[in-house]
């Protein structure tokens, strides 16, 4: 019996993990049909008719075997995995046709990295709250996964996160191929907390990029970045040693190195000079930290987090830091502990 899974969100994050679900079935042998769902119905005939995603993936062929639509309802209609990957500040908008055609045994996955604000949840909750679903049916995937090396066939690692293991591994077996490798946990918390506010963080180093300033600086971010989010994660639940692998560790290099990361992208703009709204016109995708970013340190706050970086590239976001004095803000903190 065919499995039926549909992803929504045709940018290139979902669209090349419906590449990699397809792949993963034609790999195993499985019988599985993936729909792709896209806002606009050029984007969705190019995708079924020409097998390709200009827009976002350039000249990479897709599957023939994955179908898109522009209609939602007839997208997750019957739909036994619904894949999400929509801008997290959008979702919830979305979550009510979902919820109409929903099964009593569908599973959600979650691909975005992002925190909703005026909540300061997570999409697990989001999702959780919106669809009145067990949270063992909710997963997340999360990890080094820059969408066009993806699609492109470059060998990465991820997570599947769920608290029923179960429901992880299921999910890690659709999408399982020789380019992709999924590991499972159960740290929900900390794989989602990694995977939002390392986009901050991605942020902080491309204005550094853009600032002209050195590796010392870039990696001194990265490295402070990724204690301020294990301490906001820890608290809220997460797990340390979470931080030390591919959701961790793992996405925070990949984002914060690479040139095909967006949110680095947008950070390089905005220590360039551009404002926020100028870097969002010249951006054809989301930056998530962008978005997040402020939801994050009202997080932090509330908890009684200290989360210095996130917090001056916040100011930066809302014009009430100039950039060219964050550096010299975060080197100006108390003496203290490194563990501190």
């Amino acid at each position: 019996m065919s499995t039926a899974i549909t992803v929504l969100g045709a940018g290139s994050w979902g669209t090349t993990f419906a590449k990699v679900v397809a792949d993963s079935a034609r790999l195993s042998g499985s019988d599985v049909q993936v729909t792709l769902w896209a806002r606009r119905q050029d984007v969705a005939a190019e995708i079924t008719d020409q097998h390709t995603n200009r827009t976002y993936l350039k000249d990479i062929t897709l599957p023939s075997s994955i179908r898109a639509t522009a209609d939602l309802d007839e997208a997750v209609a019957g739909a036994e995995v619904i894949v999400l990957a929509v801008p997290a500040q959008s979702l919830r908008a979305h979550l009510p046709q979902v919820k109409r055609h929903l099964g009593s045994r569908t599973v959600v996955v979650s691909l975005i990295k992002g925190l909703e604000r005026g909540s300061d949840s997570r999409m697990t909750e989001v999702i959780e709250d919106e669809l009145t679903i067990d949270a063992g049916r909710i997963a997340v995937v999360s990890g080094p996964n820059l969408a066009m090396e993806i699609a492109r066939g470059e060998p990465t690692a991820s997570v599947v996160a769920s608290s029923d293991p179960a429901t992880a591994e299921s999910v890690a077996a659709l999408c399982n191929t020789n380019y992709f490798r999924p590991y499972t946990n159960t740290d929900v918390v900390g794989v989602e907390i990694a995977g939002i506010v390392k986009n901050i963080i991605a942020l902080a180093v491309g204005i550094c990029d853009g600032q002209n300033l050195g590796d010392n600086s870039k990696a001194s971010v990265i490295t402070r970045g990724l204690a301020e989010t294990t301490r906001l994660a820890t608290v809220l639940g997460g797990k340390l040693e979470t931080f030390s692998g591919l959701a961790g560790l793992g996405d925070l290099v990949a984002t914060c190195a690479s040139p095909l990361s967006r949110n680095r992208s947008a950070g390089r703009l905005l220590g360039e000079g551009y404002n926020a709204s100028q870097v969002v016109e010249k951006l054809t995708q989301t930056a998530e930290g962008m978005k997040s970013g402020s939801a994050v340190v009202d997080l932090a706050h509330r908890h009684g987090v200290e989360m210095p970086i996130s917090e001056a590239v916040v100011a930066v976001l809302d014009g009430a830091l100039p950039v060219d004095r964050l550096a010299s803000l975060l080197l100006a903190r108390d003496l203290k502990a490194e563990g501190k």
